[in-house]
């Protein structure tokens, strides 16, 4: 079978070589084939056998072409030599060939090694490299660490356990890594939570600054808005009168950035973050919200150990602080903190401040203490309003105070306006210079002209007008800034309501006191009419300052009824003053003609001088008049100079009716007479030089003497009996009384009694007017 098939190969190399001589084909690629499979034997087998066959074709040929043969021999003699050649050269062919084939497999193996020595190579490096990630990222957590990147080190740690940690081939190092990755979560947790307990140390501490600033910007933006509500308001009246090209003009001092106050929130992200990363957020969340309220806690809490007044800054600061600080944190970080949680504490918060300042407002005893926490309150109202919280119920309490602060304001007005009328005397102001001049009249409105005068000025009021309306205007400012920013919205009513009632219980009150103290100098008393004129004036000026406070525009304050009743109060004051001042002067006058009981009655010779009395009289007249003109409205003037004229003809008429004159003749009725003369004199120069005849008066100073110059003129005339006569009686008697008439004559002897009397040269005339004067008096008596 071996043989079979040794001769089925050996036949199809045959083949195929007698194939390829057949067809003149290159024998290379089978004499390749024969010695690439092993079969060279084989080879020169056939090719000897197609050397035969060719052998037996040539002796055929030869026979039949012989000469062709014997060419034909020697071409195959040189094939057969060519063979050989052939032979010898596929021979060393051979032999170089397996040399060369025994080298490479040699190498082949070496190369064999070398692939096996790559694989190892390989698989070690891809290990090294899975060991150098790992490590790689254990060094860059602990960098992480310690650069405090507690984030980034957690994921980091993630990604080890995640796609590092299964696929360590190094058990020793995934042993390592499996124990140290824990404590590495451990310590981060440690650390971030040391970290933030600091945080809530400084926080705590912070939180006051924090509050500070933000109630300090919001000082700033309510300066901000009231000057533009000035603004409007000065605008607007522009606009009343004629467009102000300044009035819309921009001011960039307006536009400003809103300023904030940093502060450092990174540890409690950090520190949420990474309990989140750790699995732990709510465990953290709990530790939030106990820690916090634990310092709400004792942020509620006030210290004893000094004023309200002097810690409620601190107190409200701290708790704006707290809460802006939560805002923050809920407005950043996502779920750590809930509305309902923030509003709860805040609600919290709120009932609790509200209770200390209610229980705090009832220790206080100033108004100023008062105005300074509302003032804050306000302000805190305002800034936390800013980050979403309602403070209504802080307003609530600033309202419920609303008349215990004005009450203590009241009382403080009331001392202030009581040490301002004790320390003045009374006197006109002197003002030297502008300065003074625009402190005490331009800027409180006591002048229509807003000219300065010459300097020195002498101004129609004392000391004490200036300052009261320093205080009703501070006592404004002051009850305009307490209801300002409110629950109120209008608080223009209620300030004049207020105000009315400190001008008329206060102002009023220490003004009648004043007149009816009865200690006061007759100058002092017209000093005084004169200041109640002037603040009476002045209402319509504190009116008009209370509701540019209130923010009220002008043209309401110009509608009927929108006046003060303290207006009126004054009014009436200033007609009690003008009364009182008429009783002063009356009762001043009272004590000059007590003089008139030293009078002689019964002289003998005829004055030529008026009598002392009148002098007196006529030095304080003219101090009432010169100290009333520039002070008084020249309605009041005439009614206290006219009230002391008749009151002088009244006390003239009184003493000749009393019993201290038993008699009296034509000398001392002389003596009157000149006394009327100097006092009608008198009495017409006032009333042209105070310009009262300007006002085209029915009645005139003199006038008021009527009374006593028609019983003068009744006493003097010739015919006395003509009074009884009625045209005579109405045209020049009309203010005489019968029964009064009547009284005097009876007392009235027409000639002093002279032992030569009967041999005056007057004899003859004064019989005539004794008769006269004795027909009147029987007549009268006849008559009543």
């Amino acid at each position: 079978m071996p043989a079979q098939t040794k001769k089925n190969g050996d036949g199809g190399i045959g083949a195929a070589l007698a194939g390829f001589v057949s067809n003149n084909q290159d024998l290379g690629p089978i004499v390749r084939h024969a010695f690439e499979s092993g079969k060279p034997d084989a080879l020169f087998h056939n090719l000897r056998g197609i050397a035969k066959r060719k052998e037996v074709e040539i002796e055929e040929l030869c026979r039949l072409h012989y000469e062709e043969f014997i060419l034909a021999v020697d071409e195959l003699r040189g094939v057969l030599v060519d063979a050989d050649e052939l032979k010898g050269v596929l021979s060393g062919e051979n032999l170089r060939l397996q040399e060369v084939a025994s080298s490479l497999l040699l190498k082949l193996d070496e190369l064999l090694e070398s692939y096996a020595t790559n694989k190892n190579l390989g698989e070690a490096l891809a290990t090294l490299k899975i060991c150098l990630q790992v490590t790689s990222l254990c060094q860059v957590c602990n960098m992480n660490i310690a650069e405090g990147k507690f984030h980034t080190a957690l994921k980091n740690l993630e990604l080890i356990e995640e796609d590092y940690l299964p696929n360590i081939p190094l058990k020793l190092l995934k042993k390592v890594i499996e124990k140290k990755v824990p404590m590495m979560k451990l310590y981060i947790e440690r650390k971030v939570s040391a970290e933030f307990n600091e945080w809530l140390v400084y926080i705590r501490k912070f939180a006051m600054v924090i509050g500070h600033a933000s109630i300090r910007q919001a000082t700033l933006d309510r300066h901000k808005d009231e000057g533009m509500r000035a603004w409007q308001r000065e605008a607007e009246e522009c606009s009343r009168v004629g467009f102000d090209e300044h009035a819309y003009a921009l001011d960039v001092e307006y536009i400003d950035s809103e300023s904030t106050l940093e502060f450092d929130l990174t540890p409690v992200y950090q520190a949420y973050n990474v309990h989140t990363c750790l699995g732990l957020g709510e465990k953290f969340r709990e530790y939030y919200c106990s820690n916090r309220l634990m310092q709400l806690k004792l942020d509620m809490q006030i210290s004893t150990a000094q004023p309200f007044l002097e810690s409620h800054q601190h107190f409200l600061a701290q708790v704006a602080g707290f809460f802006i600080v939560e805002d923050r944190v809920l407005r950043t970080t996502e779920g750590l903190l809930s509305e309902s949680q923030v509003e709860t504490m805040w609600e919290a918060s709120i009932s609790k401040a509200t209770s200390i300042l209610e229980e705090q407002f009832t220790r206080m005893d100033a108004a100023n203490h008062h105005l300074l926490v509302k003032d804050y309150i306000s302000l805190l109202g305002a800034t936390m309003k800013k980050y979403g919280y309602e403070a209504t119920s802080l307003l609530e309490v600033l309202e419920k105070n609303r008349d215990k602060y004005h009450e203590l304001l009241v009382s403080d007005c009331r001392k202030q306006i009581q040490g301002v009328f004790a320390k003045d005397s009374y006197e006109r102001m002197v003002i030297q210079n502008e300065n003074e001049y625009n402190m005490n009249v331009a800027t409180l409105q006591l002048e229509p002209i807003h000219v300065v005068p010459d300097l020195p000025y002498v101004a129609p009021f004392s000391s004490s007008v200036p300052g009261a309306c320093r205080i009703v205007r501070s006592f404004i400012e002051d009850l305009v800034s307490y209801l300002s920013y409110g629950l109120m919205m209008n608080s223009y009513d209620v300030v004049k309501r207020y105000l009315d009632k400190l001008l008329i219980e206060v102002l009023n009150d220490g003004l009648l006191k004043l007149i009816h103290n009865g200690s006061l100098e007759t100058a002092q008393l017209v000093q005084i009419a004169g200041n109640i004129a002037i603040l009476e004036q002045s209402c319509d000026t504190f009116l008009w300052h209370a509701a540019q406070l209130c923010g009220l525009p002008k043209r309401l304050l110009e509608k009927p009824h929108s006046g003060l009743t303290a207006r009126a109060v004054l009014k009436a004051s200033q007609n009690a003053a003008f009364n009182g001042l008429i009783t002063l002067a009356n009762s001043k006058i009272d004590e000059f003609m007590l003089l008139l009981t030293s009078i002689n009655w019964t002289a003998e010779e005829t004055p030529e001088h008026a009598n002392d009395y009148m002098n007196e009289v006529l030095i304080y007249l003219d101090m009432v008049v010169s100290s009333a003109q520039p002070v008084l409205p020249r309605e009041a003037l005439f009614k206290v100079v006219a009230g002391a004229l008749s009151h002088i003809s009244d006390s003239i008429v009184t003493v000749l009716l009393s019993d201290r004159v038993k008699r009296f003749n034509v000398n001392a009725v002389v003596g009157i007479d000149i006394d009327l003369r100097l006092l009608e004199e008198f009495a017409e120069d006032r009333f042209r030089s105070t310009g009262l005849s300007d006002l085209r008066k029915e009645t005139s100073f003199k006038d008021c003497l009527v009374e006593i110059r028609q019983l003068t003129n009744l006493l003097l005339s010739n015919k006395p009996e003509s009074f009884m006569n009625a045209v005579i009686r109405s045209k020049n008697y009309g203010s005489l009384d019968h029964k009064k008439v009547t009284i005097i004559c009876d007392k009235f002897r027409d000639a002093p009694d002279s032992l030569f009397g009967s041999l005056s040269s007057r004899n003859m005339v004064q019989n005539a007017r004794k008769k006269s004067l004795d027909v009147l008096k029987r007549r009268l008596k006849d008559f009543s």
